[in-house]
């Protein structure tokens, strides 16, 4: 596929933060490409980069601590990277928006939702006049979904739901019609039925206007549901990265397994314990030599804890950061004639 084709291109990403310990790596060497109308899922551990990875796309890094290192983001072809802040603010927002975590730490807690909202449409020049911003910010209010628009226009945010509250954080999102959106597990802290109206609410409005996902999560029953392609990360790398139907019937890399296996199923005996990952996530400040992964791996060698393993192709568009699948398509290539 021609690079033309991609809307966003991230290639060897570093991002560090400066501690009292030293410097913190908390994203090493991450690549993934978005097509337009494409879901990325990227999913992992709370602490393995993920929401740093979004943060690094939007240029939103706590400053001065968080930098990027090293590594290009391009979209349609431009370095965001390299980009000046004023290039950076007439992106941020209007081609490229977020949607975080917890609305209520993200929405002005002293400023009206339709005040909020309206800004967006004004800072990126969508509406001239206090009329216009009104009536496009009484639409979005509807288009998400939100009853009552023109009551909910004259609201804080601590008079609304949490559900709303996530609902008016899409509106500010979608506001601009953006090419990208960047989506940091929107769906943590609603329950299930909220949670469901919400993701489909992100699907909807994806077909509508052909709008690219990044999901960020840590449940893989949502990942299923919403993305195309998935990204598995684990302490600031990518550890595996296949299309949806490879990762879920063919999981390659062992920490992919064991979040599968942590997944309630129905086709299990009734009261069975559920699967643990042992051991827990390394420090990033006193990382391991080789695999960062060995000390949770059944699968663990001698090799892993002196070799750093490398992103390898298994099959097509499946690629996985594991010593053992490096030996075996070794083997694999011998076997089939090649040097």
């Amino acid at each position: 596929m021609s690079q033309e084709s991609y809307i966003l291109q991230v290639k060897d990403l570093v991002t560090s933060f400066s501690t009292e310990q030293g410097t913190m790596c908390a994203v090493n060497g991450v690549s993934f490409d978005l097509r337009a109308g494409q879901i990325l899922g990227i999913v992992g551990e709370s602490g393995c980069g993920k929401s740093v990875t979004s943060l690094s796309v939007m240029r939103l890094l706590p400053q001065p601590h968080g930098r990027i290192e090293a590594g290009q983001i391009l979209f349609k072809g431009r370095d965001l990277v390299s980009m000046t802040l004023e290039e950076i603010h007439e992106l941020r927002g209007n081609r490229i928006s977020m949607i975080f975590q917890e609305p209520m730490t993200a929405l002005n807690p002293v400023h009206k939702v339709g005040k909020q909202i309206g800004e967006v449409l004004r800072i990126h020049g969508k509406t001239s006049t206090a009329q216009e911003t009104q009536k496009q910010v009484l639409e979005l209010l509807s288009k998400v979904g939100i009853p009552s628009p023109e009551q909910r226009f004259h609201e804080y945010p601590h008079q609304l739901s949490g559900g709303m509250r996530q609902r008016v954080m899409i509106a500010m999102a979608i506001a601009c019609k953006p090419d990208i959106l960047i989506a940091d597990e929107p769906t943590t802290a609603l329950d299930v039925t909220i949670q469901a109206q919400i993701l489909e609410l992100l699907k909807t409005l994806q077909n509508e206007s052909d709008t690219a996902i990044v999901f960020i999560t840590h449940d893989l029953g949502v990942i299923a549901e919403m993305c195309d392609t998935v990204l598995v990360m684990y302490a600031g790398n990518v550890v595996e990265t296949a299309s949806v139907e490879q990762l879920f019937s063919k999981p390659r890399h062992p920490y992919t397994q064991g979040l599968l296996n942590l997944v309630p199923r129905l086709d299990r005996p009734r009261k069975q314990k559920l699967s643990v990952i042992p051991g827990m996530v390394p420090d990033l400040h006193e990382l391991p030599a080789g695999c960062r992964f060995q000390n949770r791996c059944d699968w663990c060698q001698p090799a892993c804890q002196s070799v750093e393993p490398m992103l390898e192709q298994v099959v097509s568009a499946h690629w996985v950061r594991c010593v053992r699948w490096r030996d075996i398509i070794k083997t694999q290539s011998i076997t089939n004639g090649n040097p």
